[in-house]
């Protein structure tokens, strides 16, 4: 028997362990298992979890690696009775087995509720639901903040609601409203909102509203995560929740200024109806008004009031005179008694100065000095040396870089000279062409100038009347018997005295009668004009 035991195989602990895991591995893979959290404390600093699942009777240590615990919906909390889904494996190191956790679920709706309120227990424990801490809704914001799907129908009636009563700015922060990641854009989204500058060119919102329909307790569960339950309470800006419907409840709606019970609700709390604000600021003008006359009226009852029982100067004045008279009595002596006191103290302080007092501290004052004064022409020594160094490193910088700026600029001037000179040769060629066109130009405006002058018609035999003033005459109703005239032909002017007044023109009878018609047909071509 002995010697049996003796033939068996002989194993090292890590091939032993190795066999173990890929048993257990091979056997099981992936399983479900459904305990209750013990010993969770958050996430490691490496960003892993560890904790194990027990019941009544066993336990199983867990682990969930980094990656999927930033995956995972439903986060482990301590107590938690969930089912979790993941690999069996060893762990040498300790000798045990465990489950490397890939998804997590709470165990059914019985537990989600157990969860949710003692997650509310916890964060009412932390004062997030205080009443104190709620902020009080802007009567009429100018900026309206909405985070919420762009897809569904919540936008549009919060938008329909909103322009129905008082329309607003609305700046909508598009989020998912459930699934993976919902809770994390959402709380990111509140945050975001905070974050904006007041002044900024996207102005903050002075409210916001987070929204979305109704659905059951696993679809509005993004509301009742942690993240979002502080994000809502850490809002500078009040917050609406308008998540559900009536019946729904989850945490944001105690984290939030305002619980609304559904999104158009939330519209509703927003803003006011604005035909009713215009008709109470009307009747408060007229209350404002009446009630500014009646106090005006009182203060003048008062003042007069008043008036009468004012004292006079003299009563005002007469007690601080009296006080400065007994002060300026009491003020000689009192100079006196402080002179003599300071005069005691200096004489005190005299005493103890004596001449080998004053030579020992003129001795520790010489011996300072010459240590100082060592001191300082060590110092300028070393300085002056260093300077020089530095002085001499300066200037063999200042020489290479005056000769590479020389060369540099050598190089510009010649550049800029080739450039200057065929700048020179284009303002030349530019030259002659605007002179030849503006002799052009000066050549076209001389022939039109002598077209239109007047000398043209009196070369034809007319001439150019004009009364005394050389004003020119249009018509004979201008001349009077006896005006003088200055008469213009084309080769001189010759001054003349009217001898009579204009004169009627003779109009014929059948010209009078009828206008001459225009010729048709072979008669003759009529005029152009």
């Amino acid at each position: 028997m002995n010697d049996a035991r003796v033939n068996i195989p002989e194993w090292t602990v890590s091939e032993l362990s190795s066999a173990l895991k890929r048993s257990i591995e091979d056997n099981f893979g992936y399983v479900r298992v459904r305990g209750e959290i013990s010993g969770f404390k958050g996430a490691h600093s490496s960003g892993h979890c560890y904790f194990a699942l027990k019941d009544e009777n066993a336990r199983i240590e867990a682990v969930v690696w980094k990656g999927n615990f930033a995956r995972m919906r439903f986060k482990p909390e301590e107590g938690m009775e969930v089912v979790a889904t993941g690999r069996l494996t060893t762990y040498p190191g300790r000798s045990t087995y465990q489950i490397v956790i890939e998804s997590l679920a709470p165990a059914g709706l019985g537990a989600l509720m157990a969860l949710l309120e003692e997650r509310k227990k916890r964060l009412a424990a932390e004062g997030l639901f205080d009443p104190a801490r709620k902020q009080l809704l802007p009567y009429l914001p100018r900026v309206i903040g909405v985070i919420t799907s762009p897809t569904g129908a919540v936008i549009r009636d919060i938008l329909h609601r909103l322009a129905d009563r008082f329309p607003r700015r609305v700046l909508v922060w598009p989020v998912r409203v459930q699934g993976d990641g919902a809770a994390e854009e959402v709380a990111a989204a509140i945050r975001g909102f905070n974050a904006l500058p007041a002044d900024g060119p996207l102005p903050q919102p002075d409210l916001l509203i987070v929204a979305r329909g109704g659905g059951s307790i696993e679809d509005l569960w993004a509301f009742n995560e942690e993240i979002v339950v502080r994000a809502a309470a850490d809002s500078m800006i009040p917050l609406i929740s308008a998540v559900g419907h009536e019946t729904d409840n989850t945490l944001i709606d105690y984290a939030a200024d305002q619980r609304a019970p559904t999104p158009t609700a939330a519209a509703e709390m927003a803003v006011p109806v604005r035909a009713e604000l215009l008709s109470r600021v009307a009747d408060t003008a007229r209350r404002v008004l009446a009630c500014w006359h009646r106090g005006q009226e009182a203060r003048r009852t008062e003042l007069r009031s008043a008036a009468r029982a004012l004292p006079s100067a003299d009563m005002l004045l007469g007690l601080p005179r009296q006080r400065l008279d007994a002060a300026a009595d009491r003020l000689p002596r009192a100079l006196r008694a402080n002179a003599q006191l300071h005069h005691t103290a200096l004489s005190r302080i005299g005493a103890r100065l004596t001449p080998q007092a004053l030579r020992a501290r003129i001795a520790r004052d010489d011996e300072r000095m010459l240590a100082l004064a060592r001191r300082l022409r060590r110092g300028m020594e070393v300085g002056r040396e260093r300077r020089r160094e530095r002085y001499l490193a300066v200037g063999a910088r200042l020489s290479a870089g005056l000769r590479a700026n020389a060369q540099a600029h050598a190089v510009r001037i010649a550049r800029e000279r080739d450039r200057l000179r065929s700048f020179a040769e284009r303002a030349t060629r530019a030259t002659l062409t605007r002179i030849d066109r503006c002799d052009a130009r000066v050549e076209r405006a001389g022939q039109l100038l002598a077209a239109l002058s007047y000398h043209g018609v009196l070369a034809r035999g007319f001439a150019l009347v004009r009364d005394g003033a050389g004003k020119p005459l249009h018509a004979a109703a201008g001349v009077s018997p006896g005006l003088k005239l200055d008469i213009e032909f084309n080769d001189g002017r010759v001054p003349a005295i009217a001898t009579g007044g204009p004169a009627s023109k003779p109009v014929s009878s059948a010209s009078a009668a009828s206008p001459r018609r225009r010729k048709r047909g072979g008669e003759g071509q009529g005029s152009l004009f």
